[in-house]
């Protein structure tokens, strides 16, 4: 995983009077962040196998993915404020029982009811794990050295998004699509224990309320728009799907005078106050709107118009995970010199880029552009992340530490979410919807005019990409307008009571 920060290894635990190994309690952090990743991707390559064996319908084998990120995206801040309740620690291991408990279960799945139910539990123990995990870095981690604690951290994302192809599509290709969640059983179990040692006991409590009317309106307006989304893509539009779209828009209207008025908000508004905060959580969700999209346009189009197994697919892409993971910390150290918002903002510019040449791929480009163009994207993302994440962090104050982080969580689960839908619906624009549906899931190939038609359907989806990207990136670069502009009226302040 590297070679974790430099620096005092040990920190005093406030409530035990201990030294905590800072250094080691990151690598475990990391190990968390890297099974919650291996299950972005490992699942997907996994989709036709699953939908076979357990014969699920083909347009309800995407929730397998989709539900499992729409439960984290619903749980985010509420399991972080559970961290500030009862001790982000307690939580974040709480986190990882469930995980592997809901893992175990999936592999023990025997209906498309089943899985799907197993999958949200195994969605419980992510959201445990991911709110919590960006909290915990800042308790250990002085301001100055957290943007290279988050840039190792995205290590494990990276590893882990790796690792998800790679063992997935090895698993798919040569044993049973079980062994994908059976892996992450030993993992789990093995993380856990080193938790119970080096991770601090933080005995802090907090009274807060949680916010169930707000987590039952944002999930089902959400639930709502997906639901008419990925029917939408094979099926026709209908009144049914007009009417579950319109009421996913009204629930969410809704939720937001909802949460206007609650004492403990799911969205705590307060945070908005912040100057930089909102810039950098919609930054996050539109990076993730644009970019979640790219591995799995990017798939369709290796194992659609170039004919590509999974396994061959998925490994081009293993490059720009791999050196993606060696950027973060580099741009985490940045980010503690020169601040989040260039890191950040060239993070983004540079993903733009990567779109560009993804926009402009053919039925007769050469592969080696396709492995050349990920590992930019990858350099994109990793200079992103740490930045962004150290942004939000360093602005938020202690107390709400796990509200925070639960909050970049959300903003960047719906992007996700919606971001992996708008794909199929962008790209299935010049072929069947079904035809489509099959290739996204890696059901079906094309050849001839059918994928040269195909691939046109990418382009579409590419710019469409660009186009969210762009916006990410103008968000992430109005923070250094704002903060130049708070400057100048501290100095015109200082002039004046002069």
């Amino acid at each position: 995983m590297g070679k974790v920060p430099e620096g005092s290894p040990k920190r005093a635990d406030p409530q035990e009077g201990k030294p905590v190994r800072a250094n080691l309690a990151l690598v475990v952090i990391m190990t968390g962040v890297l099974i919650t990743a291996v299950d972005t991707t490992i699942v997907v390559l996994a989709l036709p196998v699953i939908e076979r064996s357990l014969k699920v319908a083909l347009a309800d084998v995407i929730w397998v993915v989709i539900g499992y990120l729409l439960i984290i995206t619903l749980l985010a801040t509420q399991v972080g404020r559970l961290g500030d309740m009862f001790g982000r620690v307690r939580m974040y291991e709480a986190g990882f029982l469930v995980f592997v408990l809901g893992s175990a279960l999936c592999a023990l799945s025997w209906n498309e009811v089943s899985i799907i139910s197993f999958r949200i539990l195994q969605g419980i123990g992510g959201a445990l794990i991911s709110a919590n995990s960006g909290a915990i870095i800042a308790d250990l981690f002085p301001k100055e050295r957290r943007g290279r604690a988050y840039g190792y951290n995205a290590i494990g994302w990276s590893l882990g998004a790796v690792l998800g192809i790679v063992v997935g599509g090895a698993i798919v290709t040569y044993f049973s699509w079980r062994w994908i969640f059976w892996i992450n059983v030993p993992i789990g179990v093995a993380a856990l224990v080193l938790a119970f040692r080096v991770l601090p006991s933080n005995n802090t409590r907090e009274k807060h309320h949680i916010d169930l009317v707000g987590m039952l309106t944002l999930g089902l307006g959400l639930f709502g728009i997906l639901w008419a989304m990925t029917k939408l893509a094979t099926s026709t539009l209908d009144a049914s799907l007009i009417a579950y779209a319109v009421s996913g828009v009204v629930l969410l209207v809704a939720f937001v005078l909802i949460e206007n008025h609650q004492a403990e908000p799911m969205i705590h508004l307060e945070l908005f106050r912040i100057p930089t905060m909102t810039p950098s959580l919609l930054a996050a969700m539109f990076q993730a709107l644009g970019n979640y999209a790219v591995l799995f346009l990017v798939i369709m189009y290796l194992q659609g118009p170039r004919g590509l197994s999974p396994l061959n697919a998925s490994l081009l892409l293993v490059p720009g995970y791999v050196i993606g993971g060696a950027v973060g910390p580099l741009s985490g150290r940045v980010s503690d010199k020169v601040g989040s918002v260039i890191p950040a903002t060239f993070g983004l510019l540079v993903q733009v880029i990567a779109l560009f040449f993804y926009a402009h791929l053919s039925d007769t480009t050469g592969l080696w552009l396709v492995v050349v163009v990920s590992i930019i994207n990858g350099i994109g993302g990793s200079s992103f992340f740490p930045a962004n994440n150290s942004a939000v962090m360093k602005a938020s104050p202690q107390e709400v530490f796990g509200i925070a982080s639960g909050m970049l969580r959300t903003f960047a689960n719906i992007g996700m979410v919606f971001s992996f839908s708008l794909a199929i619906l962008v790209a299935s624009r010049s072929i069947s919807r079904n035809l489509a549906f099959a290739i996204f899931v890696g059901t079906a190939k094309l050849t001839g005019p059918v994928a040269r038609a195909f691939t046109t359907g990418l382009h579409a989806a590419f710019y469409a990409s660009m186009v969210l990207m762009i916006i990410a990136a103008v968000l992430s670069a109005s923070r250094l307008v704002s903060r130049v502009s708070r400057r100048e009226e501290g100095l015109s302040a200082g002039s004046s009571s002069a």
